[in-house]
């Protein structure tokens, strides 16, 4: 007879609890709580958030893959500090996700795309004018998801969701480094004219040029930059790999 297959209820909310950690580090991170080459403090977490070290731990390995948190042998987790040259990696393939995505859905414009897409730039707008920096960074991603989705290739839209990890981080710097951030979320409206233009050519433009300025505004303000931070104490206090 086959074994079963069921998961044990421990298990389960054993994994539930690091997505819970993982989700409040991620959050912490992009708000700042956390500065880029912090080291992460495995017995301070689970102190302040009432878990055992475990569940830290497999968090901060989490949002390793995620590329939010680095590790170093014998020194622990430390908060990403993306340098120039990584900030134009990701901006770079962010640009042929969604300069491909733009044509595709530029071919197949539908009244539902047009009405949801203009309603999130709305929502953005909105969110622009508020102090919450975590929610505009949000909103900011859903658009540019809803103009994946809409595109109609899936696959292409599971990319993109693994590059927001990242993005998330570079869209952080935008709103330190941009002059005006409530023009983020008004710039969205070139995009919608550009596809109510239906001309591919213009949607390539606009999504270059939307996508060139905030890459423009990050590396400007960051450049180069090390992992921030030179300690190299290895006691119990540090998240081990």
């Amino acid at each position: 007879m086959a074994s079963s297959t069921v998961a044990p209820r421990a298990f389960i909310q054993q994994q539930n609890l690091v997505e819970q950690v993982a989700d409040y580090l991620t959050q912490a991170i992009i708000s700042q709580h956390f500065l880029p080459g912090e080291r992460l403090s495995e017995v301070q977490l689970s102190r302040d958030l009432g878990v055992s070290r475990a569940p830290v731990r497999e968090a901060a390995r989490l949002l390793e893959s995620r590329g939010l948190l680095i590790s170093k042998p014998r020194r622990g987790f430390f908060v990403r500090a993306l340098n120039a040259v990584e900030l134009e990696d990701v901006f770079d393939l962010r640009l042929c996700l969604e300069r491909h995505a733009i044509h595709r859905l530029v071919e197949r414009y539908t009244p539902e795309a047009k009405r949801v897409l203009a309603q999130q730039v709305e929502v953005l707008c909105e969110a622009a004018e508020s102090n919450d920096g975590t929610r505009r960074i949000e909103e900011d991603l859903q658009f540019h998801r809803l103009m994946l989705h809409y595109g109609g290739n899936e696959r292409l839209l599971r990319a993109f969701d693994d590059l927001t990890h990242e993005l998330r981080l570079c869209i952080t710097l935008i709103t330190k480094t941009h002059e005006a951030p409530d023009t983020i979320a008004t710039s969205h409206f070139k995009l919608l004219e550009a596809l109510d233009s239906g001309s591919p050519d213009a949607c390539r433009e606009a999504i270059d040029y939307h996508i060139g300025v905030a890459r423009k505004f990050v590396v400007k303000g960051v450049g180069e930059t090390g992992d921030g931070s030179d300690e190299d104490s290895a006691d119990e206090d540090v998240l081990p790999r």
